[in-house]
């Protein structure tokens, strides 16, 4: 579905192109159904913002963004600017906070709702809480209903879930970096809280986002469990009843080439049965054990740990992962 009024975001820097920013959604074309999936990838909005000012202090600019929202952009009014001259670069981080107009605020929410339903830039349309609520729950709509959202957090897992959800492999897999420019920086408890308070609606569309990306993980993963066990009911089946054929294939040319000698070893052929059936056994017994040995080796590496107070999430929740469940299927 068709997202309008998507603030494009600060550009890249000259000959980079970063991966630590938040990402607007981006367009996927399915070659079969003809149409355009969006995607997007979130990231945790302290670490985000940190991680922009960062940016911000290497000289990059909004210069080239237009930020057009329901076909026009925005006023000087309306979006003023946070610096003078030709970009901000040196900003300290008290005075990248303190412009009430930086865009770096909330910028994953901004990026992520329709900001034709409150007026765009122009912040006199409602009153700054219902424009809020408003924001959010557009955020939360468009996410829930989108083919695919990944976590920087867990780079393993969105590569899982990128993979599954549109039926293709990437060559390798994802690498999980946990030192970034962001995690260079040493702030405070106050910072900390401070920052937190300006991406207020960040911080909620994440938590939302990270338990709902949690349950689409886990019922892939329930899945797969599923049609692994399948396939070994199936492979045994079918090796149980091959080792049967030619067991007893063999058996019948033996008794056909001494006919005269089958009443004679009737005694024999009851010890062979017996035999059959626990070669048999023994080899089901084999490869269960050795299918559940490698099904829960493969669980312990892959599979994330479960809190034990952890609580169900709320209906909205569910009705994401009952949503991405339909848009995986539709790939199949």
């Amino acid at each position: 579905m068709p997202l309008t009024g998507i603030d494009p975001g600060p550009p890249q820097s000259a000959g980079r192109r970063s991966i630590h920013r938040a990402k607007p959604a981006l367009a996927v074309y399915n070659s079969l159904c003809r149409n355009f999936d969006y995607i997007t990838i979130l990231r945790d909005p302290v670490s985000r913002y940190l991680s922009e000012w960062r940016h911000v202090q290497r000289g990059a600019t909004w210069k080239a963004s237009l930020h057009v929202c329901d076909g026009r952009p925005p006023t000087s009014e309306e979006l003023p600017s946070c610096y003078t001259g030709d970009d901000w670069s040196g900003c300290p981080l008290k005075e990248f906070m303190d412009c009430p107009y930086n865009l770096a605020n909330n910028r994953q929410v901004r990026m992520l709702s329709d900001l034709t339903l409150v007026g765009c830039y122009n912040l006199s349309v409602m009153p700054e809480k219902q424009r809020n609520k408003v924001l959010l729950e557009s955020a939360k709509s468009n996410l829930k209903h989108m083919a695919f959202f990944g976590l920087t957090e867990f780079q393993r897992k969105t590569q899982y879930l990128f993979e599954k959800t549109f039926n293709m492999n990437f060559i390798s897999p994802f690498t999980q970096y946990n030192t970034t420019r962001a995690s260079s920086v040493e702030i405070n408890e106050e910072i900390q809280k401070r920052i937190e308070g300006l991406n207020f609606l960040d911080m909620e569309l994440y938590s939302y986002a990270k338990d709902l990306f949690l349950q689409r993980y886990q019922f892939m993963r329930q899945k797969d469990h599923q049609d692994a066990r399948r396939k070994r009911q199936e492979q045994r089946k079918f090796l149980k009843g091959r080792f049967l054929q030619t067991h007893f294939q063999s058996q019948g040319q033996v008794q056909s080439q001494n006919p005269s000698q089958n009443q004679s070893q009737n005694p024999n052929v009851n010890a062979n049965q017996n035999v059959t059936q626990n070669l048999i056994q023994n080899l089901t017994q084999n490869l269960t054990q050795s299918s559940s040995q490698n099904s829960i080796q493969k669980e312990n590496r892959e599979s994330p740990k479960q809190n034990p107070g952890q609580e169900q999430s709320d209906s909205n929740t569910s009705n994401g992962t009952n949503d991405y469940i339909g848009s995986v299927e539709k790939w199949r």
